[in-house]
């Protein structure tokens, strides 16, 4: 009778220890949310290109070298010229609203990319070379920092390269020269052509899955002297327009007006 008395305690420690390991796993999974799409109902079409533009480097993540996971990456001295095939991969849902490398936030319906070597930012045209579709990025943010990938598309740029369900894709990234120094492609080359404004013409500033965004860009907005400024609930996103206005002139002027101070140009709403 000596002996049972041990033994069950034995067996309650060994059934103790297990509960506990199986609580600090569940505590884990909880704390740390998996990466994913979008809980928005967006598709490829309401994703644009990002617009290139001559801008200056970022105040950060252009330091060269920095290290992550114990290896050191460089950063290049400039991008011109860069075109290079890899693998890209996506992140989303679990990056959305924290900062990028370049301090700017990330917005996984943006049109935006992450690159470890390129220059921030960087404007670049990607294709997936399984479809053929392409997508104009801008790259603001840094990795994927495995050895087997070459750029990770926002999940709003993957949608546009219909890589979503695959995870990752073949791709082709070639640089966009905004220097003026033999240009391929330059934010004039998107500007839109001149036609009549009738009944009042809106252009998007921006969009935004949470109206926290949509707010603070309306606020730089309006201190800046842009405006008038409204923020639309429309198919889920947040969408900060600017106008209306009566003319081209007004348009031309003001879209020239947000480039200047710093903003991402503004795109006519079709209504």
């Amino acid at each position: 009778m000596r002996n049972v008395r041990p033994l069950a305690w034995v067996l309650f420690a060994g059934l103790l220890g297990l509960l506990v390991a199986s609580c600090a796993r569940d505590t884990v999974t909880v704390s740390e949310p998996e990466d994913g799409p979008s809980t928005l109902d967006i598709k490829a079409s309401d994703v644009a290109d990002a617009i290139p533009r001559n801008e200056p480097l970022a105040r950060y993540g252009n330091h060269s070298p920095y290290e992550v996971f114990g290896k050191k990456y460089y950063v290049l001295k400039s991008s011109e010229g860069y075109h290079e095939r890899g693998v890209a991969s996506w992140y989303g849902s679990k990056f959305h609203g924290r900062r990028t490398s370049s301090g700017e936030p990330y917005d996984m319906h943006l049109a935006t990319a992450a690159h470890k070597s390129l220059p921030l930012p960087t404007y670049a045209e990607v294709t997936n070379l399984d479809n053929g579709r392409k997508v104009i990025v801008k790259i603001n943010d840094r990795g994927p920092f495995k050895d087997d990938r070459l750029i990770d598309m926002s999940y709003g740029a993957a949608l546009r390269l219909g890589m979503t369900g695959t995870g990752t894709a073949r791709v082709d990234v070639r640089v966009i020269d905004v220097s003026g120094q033999n240009p391929v492609i330059t934010a004039a080359s998107y500007a839109e052509p001149a036609a009549p404004v009738s009944d009042g013409t809106w252009l998007q500033a921006g969009a935004f899955g949470q109206r926290e965004g949509a707010e603070n860009l309306n606020g730089q907005l309006q201190r800046a002297g842009l405006g008038p400024v409204s923020i639309h609930d429309v198919d889920g996103l947040f969408r900060v327009w600017l106008g209306p206005y009566q003319s081209q002139s007004e348009v031309e002027s003001m879209v020239n007006k947000a480039i200047e101070l710093g903003f991402e140009r503004p795109h006519r709403v079709k209504r």
